[in-house]
């Protein structure tokens, strides 16, 4: 299993009509026993209204000094459950299948999606569950977070955080956790009225993941368009 932020995203909780998404996420460990394992996850997307997006999405890892092997294939669909006034929140929920490959049992996964933005500020928190398709495997949770602010110009300068919490086994033990800081900037007027985002971002190791490794290194290209 990929390190937690590697080939991960933070989702936001809203949807525009008639826009799809190009995204490659890549994410490579660096220092210690791990140093040079990474994993990148190609994904394909289409948002048929503010409401429903569906999409599918191509994993593949690496170790150090092996080749790249395709871990998984998958189906994900994004439902917009609307506005918490009180708390000028965006609510979205997340669900994917998750076909895995060499053996490894299928999974399906859910996750809720929470976007809070005023003014330059923009923040948003996934809260991850998951489930391997096999008798008496437990749910496993986790969670990914980022809060950013636009710097200058069309930079935004800002911070993530991916990391697992644990399963219904054994909730909140010492698990792997990335934090770290982040950049990302886009490139608008592109074909299709299109716009490349570009995020890159180095995230510090925490917890159980100091044992194999310094950090992660985080590069995400994601292109929009409308047909």
């Amino acid at each position: 299993m990929a390190a937690p932020g590697a080939g991960d995203k933070v989702y936001g909780a809203r949807l525009e009509k008639g826009v799809s998404e190009v995204e490659v996420r890549y994410g490579r460990l660096t220092g210690d026993a791990a140093d040079g394992e990474d994993a990148a996850v190609v994904e394909l997307s289409h948002a048929f209204s503010n409401r429903f997006s569906a999409g599918i999405l191509l994993e593949t890892e690496r170790e150090p000094h092996l080749s790249r092997e395709v871990e998984s294939y998958a189906i994900e669909t994004i439902y917009t459950l609307g506005h918490i006034a009180a708390l000028d929140t965006d609510v979205a929920l997340y669900g994917e299948y998750e076909a895995k490959r060499h053996g490894a049992p299928d999974a399906i996964e859910t996750k809720l999606l929470l976007q809070h933005s005023r003014g330059p500020f923009d923040s948003r928190l996934n809260f991850v569950v998951e489930k391997a398709l096999q008798q008496g495997a437990p749910l496993e949770f986790g969670y990914a977070v980022s809060a950013d602010w636009a710097a200058f110009g069309e930079f935004r300068l800002g911070a993530e955080a991916f990391g697992h919490l644990g399963s219904t086994d054994k909730f909140l033990p010492r698990e792997e956790h990335f934090a770290g800081p982040m950049l990302r900037t886009e490139i608008e007027h592109l074909p299709g009225k299109g716009e490349l985002e570009i995020e890159t971002g180095y995230l510090f190791a925490l917890g159980k993941s100091r044992d194999e490794t310094n950090g992660q290194f985080r590069l995400v290209l994601e292109y929009e368009f409308r047909f």
